[in-house]
């Protein structure tokens, strides 16, 4: 384990320092989206079973996830949700994986299937930082393992944190289109980091294939996995799937329209406020959506609203 600096930091300031490592507004607002997508699929809806998970997963799995990745990374430069990310300690190693543990005590109740979701998602999360492995360096490697841990998987865990049901194929069609919407803006992410990146020795999507390339895979991807979540949606609300398919393409040609900015930016501090604007916008936009129709479709006091009820069948 290398020895970091800021050992002689406060502890008070060693603690807030780890608590912004976990990133909690990135966590809550860009990647809840999944989570909130499998929930909307599901049947049932034990609000208590759902905001546990819901915290559980947000902040202990994907928390303690992110903190360990940072870990290692020891960035100077932005990352996604810290303009300045702060110096780690050796103790913060320790609790990343400690609060990952926690988590995983607090989703045995839920049953084997999400217990086995979440220890894969652990797994790819190592594999994804830990140095031994360092599947972040590796342009497709990195894909597979954000992909099913932040994506796929989310959609399950949402799906079974809501309460237990068969797993219908709009489902695993939803894992599938979701896991594709959120990898199209990944290798965006990559772009302020090459720097830093290549000095560690990461031949990350945004190395390997240039700006130009990581344009076009956010075209086809997004498309294709907003056609698959729309679909998964359609299958159980019809004209909740219509109206997500729609609002979903003009969101994407705005996105498009805001990367083709960013292109032609040269300074990566330009760079990093460009894309995290894009990536906040969006992941609200859609998390937005996704808590209204789970209102909607879940607590009675909504369905005595026509326009309500008329989007839900």
């Amino acid at each position: 384990m290398p020895a970091l600096k800021g050992d002689k930091t406060s502890r008070r300031t060693q603690i807030w320092h780890f608590l912004l490592h976990l990133r909690l507004h990135y966590q809550l607002f860009i990647l809840s989206g999944p989570f909130l997508l499998g929930a909307l699929l599901s049947e049932n809806f034990n609000t208590g079973w759902f905001l546990v998970q819901f915290f559980n997963i947000h902040v202990l799995l994907f928390g303690g996830a992110t903190a360990y990745n940072s870990f290692w990374d020891r960035d100077k430069g932005p990352i996604g949700g810290l303009t300045n990310p702060p110096e780690m300690t050796q103790w913060m190693w320790f609790a990343s994986l400690l609060i990952q543990m926690i988590g995983l005590l607090i989703a045995l109740p839920v049953g084997t299937f999400f217990v086995g979701i979440y220890v894969l998602s652990i797994l790819l999360f190592w594999l994804y930082s830990s140095p031994w492995t360092r599947w972040k360096g590796h342009p497709h490697k990195s894909l597979f393992a954000i992909g099913i841990s932040t994506g796929f998987n989310s959609v399950l865990m949402g799906y079974y944190a809501t309460g237990f049901g068969p797993l219908y194929p709009s489902v695993w069609i939803a894992g599938v289109g979701a896991t594709l919407i959120l990898l199209s803006l990944y290798p965006i992410s990559q772009l302020y980091q090459q720097e830093e990146d290549r000095d560690r020795g990461d031949r990350t999507f945004a190395i390997s294939y240039g700006r130009h390339i990581v344009i076009r895979f956010f075209e086809s991807t997004f498309i294709l996995g907003l056609l698959l979540t729309a679909l998964a949606i359609t299958l159980r609300h019809l004209r909740l799937g219509l109206v997500f398919g729609v609002a979903g393409i003009i969101i994407g040609l705005l996105i498009h329209r805001e990367l083709k900015k960013v292109l032609v930016q040269n300074k990566e501090t330009d760079e990093y406020k460009s894309v995290m604007q894009i990536k906040y916008r969006t992941s609200l936009a859609f998390v937005s959506f996704l808590i209204l129709a789970l209102l909607a479709k879940h607590y009675d006091f909504l369905h005595s609203l026509p326009l309500v009820e008329w989007f839900m069948q």
